[in-house]
């Protein structure tokens, strides 16, 4: 149980740190909507998924070993990031009516697959969170007493953070829009977030 709850405290921390996965439900959740970014935070819990497995079948260890594996997954997430925060700043200024209801409802049906597949390809590039499935989980995983169970056990517990935190933040800044009724707000917050995106991808390419 001890094991449990500093490995929850853990994963809590890393989630609600400041870092791409904030960046990107900021973005969706004032720009695309509320429906948007609970497709972006599927992708992100179904991506931790994964990044459970591979450090649980080996798989991180070895991409960490391989220099130049680890250079590409890196060059990847950068080049993802970059791409997304350039997307952002440009639809900013080409929105010219945010407060249709009926059309951004349209607009999440009809790429639905994309904002599931932007919170997958985001978390499972995160480099953030695969330094802390490669150092911080094994040390939760005896290898005397080694059980498939609880280690998904655990990574389990991680998605569930990940779920539930961002999805109160998307229902607080749906509130926020709510209120505020300014499209240009949200503009600027798309802005905002698109150059936060780009700076995070600046910080993968120099991190050693």
């Amino acid at each position: 149980m001890n094991d449990i709850l500093a490995f929850s405290l853990i994963a809590l921390l890393l989630v609600i740190s400041p870092g791409p996965n904030g960046v990107l439900i900021l973005k969706t959740a004032s720009a695309q909507g509320k429906q948007a970014s609970i497709l972006n935070i599927w992708g992100l819990t179904v991506a931790t998924f994964f990044h459970g497995a591979l450090s649980i079948f080996g798989f991180s260890a070895l991409l960490m070993q391989s220099a130049d594996l680890y250079f590409i997954v890196k060059i990847l997430g950068a080049g993802y990031l970059f791409y997304i925060g350039v997307k952002a700043i440009i639809s900013s200024y080409k929105t010219t009516n945010n407060n249709n209801e009926t059309e951004n409802i349209t607009k999440t049906e009809r790429k639905g697959l994309s904002y599931f597949n932007e919170g997958f390809i985001t978390q499972i590039l995160n480099p953030k969170v695969s330094m802390f499935y490669l150092a911080a989980f094994p040390q939760f995983i005896s290898p005397d007493n080694f059980s498939y169970l609880n280690a998904f056990s655990l990574v389990s517990i991680h998605a569930s953070i990940i779920f539930v935190w961002f999805i109160g933040v998307t229902f607080a800044i749906d509130r926020i829009k709510s209120s505020a009724k300014n499209s240009k707000i949200g503009n600027w917050v798309q802005r905002l977030s698109g150059s936060a995106m780009i700076y995070f991808s600046s910080l993968i390419l120099t991190q050693k």
